[in-house]
């Protein structure tokens, strides 16, 4: 076959490191912007990125070339540099060390775009842990609680 075709949504979620509150909304949108950048270097597609002052959700899906874990290196050290050279979010600490990844169905993907959406109204009643376990133990993903506090 001459060509590659691929359908593989990936939905990620990462946070600062130790769940820092620094992502402030005045400038979040210019951080989405600067991962929207990476992906289009990257060939990649971003369908939807979005979270709160602690963590990003991503839904994207990445050019068959590109493995899951350079990709997101590429972004999580991006982005780092970018926010420490313009100065962007005060008490920048970085990204955490892991990630999550998740595969979604090309029939999940609207629902999923909206929930990305909504993260703000979200946690206000849900907090990152909780829906960070919620994601791990709906995909079935065995975990060690102590690499989550």
């Amino acid at each position: 076959m001459a060509n590659t075709y691929t359908q593989i949504f990936y939905h990620i979620v990462f946070s600062t490191k130790n769940r820092v509150r620094c992502i402030n909304k005045e400038r979040q949108d210019d951080l989405y912007g600067y991962i929207w950048g990476i992906h289009k270097n990257l060939n990649c597609h971003l369908y939807r990125i979005g979270g709160v002052e602690d963590h990003v959700h991503i839904l994207t899906s990445i050019h068959p070339t590109v493995a899951l874990a350079d990709y997101i290196e590429s972004v999580k050290t991006g982005s780092t540099s970018w926010i420490r050279r313009e100065d962007v979010f005060r008490d920048w600490p970085g990204w955490q060390d892991g990630y999550a990844a998740f595969t979604a169905s090309f029939a999940e993907k609207d629902a999923l775009i909206e929930y990305i959406k909504r993260q703000e109204e979200h946690h206000q009643t849900v907090s990152f842990l909780e829906e960070y376990q919620a994601h791990l133990e709906q995909a079935g993903i065995a975990y060690d609680p102590k690499y989550l506090a």
